[in-house]
């Protein structure tokens, strides 16, 4: 096939754009309590720009490198093994923070190793199947070795804990795997195997049984537990068609906990109303189609496989962020890429686009 001479425009204007609304985004959700906890409405936004140029130059170095090179075992073990190292080191480096060891301090910053652990999943994967693809079904040669490394990940993500990370690492693994041509049977005895640890966790562990009930029913506890729900279902509907206007939100005014993090999208649904939350869709849909269309006629293997798993983590993501912010889902604290406040999130995501935009120059 020949090589096309740049990288797909369409994607890389929609990172771009999604990058930029972003910081508009932070700024208008994060200026008053910014100004409140910090004495300036700045500082949020100042660190989440500073993460996202120091990830758009990732992404500039990144699509210029062949993706072939990551194709090599020495690299990909070298990833797994660093990045196992930090989710270990989350445990005795730093304490909990809201309750969870998930950020490793670094000076100023702190990084947040589960980000990492989704890209090197990834990697992982399309090169341990791009030769196996006639061989899927092979347990012992070919499942076990696939599932093994993420699993331990994933194990690690949850004892943090961190539940909606580890879900969207269970969910690619999965999908990925079912793109090498895996048998629904095999997906339905994973799913079989995964129901009882998923019972225990969200029935057995008291602050998420807590959150399960609070889900079905929030009004139950209006001030209380159904509190980040009921707000944000608040901030959503209080939006209309065409929004309040940009900065004009009201629930940001410390009712929405975590208005510039978990919940963004619900202060875009107010301020911006539907119209603005359809075009932040429309935009995850038109990246998805892109990254999807690099997948499918790609006709490397390694290529498929890996310009697949980017993308399906962004889509996985951003799907249980806006269903979070809806109240589809129990709440889970997953940033929504490239645009809530997260350096590491925002950082780890542009360099994977770097990295899917290189793929982008093999399809015509």
């Amino acid at each position: 096939m020949a090589k096309r001479v740049g990288v797909d425009k369409w994607l890389f204007g929609t990172v771009l754009g999604l990058v930029l609304f972003g910081l508009v985004s932070v700024f208008s959700a994060s200026a008053v309590m910014a100004q409140q906890t910090t004495g300036s409405p700045y500082s949020f936004v100042t660190k989440q720009a500073a993460f996202a140029l120091i990830g758009l130059v990732a992404l500039f170095v990144l699509m210029r490198v062949d993706y072939r090179r990551y194709n090599n075992p020495k690299l990909i073990f070298t990833l797994m093994g660093i990045t196992g190292i930090l989710l270990i080191a989350v445990f005795a480096l730093h304490g909990k923070v809201n309750g969870a060891h998930r950020w490793i301090p670094l000076g100023p910053a702190t990084i947040q190793p589960s980000e990492l652990a989704k890209p090197v999943i990834i990697l992982f994967l399309a090169w341990w199947l791009q030769a196996r693809i006639h061989k899927i079904d092979d347990i012992k040669e070919t499942l076990l070795p696939a599932l093994i490394p993420p699993l331990l990940y994933i194990g690690l993500i949850l004892l943090e804990p961190d539940l909606g990370t580890a879900m969207v690492c269970a969910a690619v693994l999965m999908l990925m795997l079912y793109l090498a041509g895996m048998q629904m049977k095999w997906i339905a005895v994973a799913a079989a195997c995964a129901m009882p640890v998923m019972y225990w966790m969200l029935f057995h562990v008291a602050w998420r049984a807590a959150r399960m009930k609070v889900f079905l029913n929030p009004e139950a506890d209006p001030k209380g537990a159904g509190f980040h729900i009921l707000q944000s279902l608040i901030a959503v509907g209080s939006g209309g068609i065409a929004g309040r206007g940009l900065m004009e939100g009201v629930q940001k005014l410390f009712f929405l906990p975590e208005p510039q993090t978990d919940f963004i999208f619900a202060n875009i649904c107010e301020e911006l109303g539907l119209v603005g939350a359809l075009c932040v869709v429309a935009a995850f849909c038109v990246l998805g189609y892109r990254g999807l269309r690099t997948a499918f006629l790609s006709r490397d293997p390694f290529a498929r496989f890996l310009a697949f798993g980017l993308t399906t983590a962004i889509l996985v993501q951003a799907f249980f962020n806006m269903s979070v912010v809806l109240a589809l889902v129990p709440t889970k604290g997953i940033p929504l890429p490239f645009i809530s406040s997260g350096g590491t999130s925002v950082f780890i995501t542009l360099a994977c686009m770097g990295v899917l935009l290189n793929v982008t120059r093999e399809v015509d």
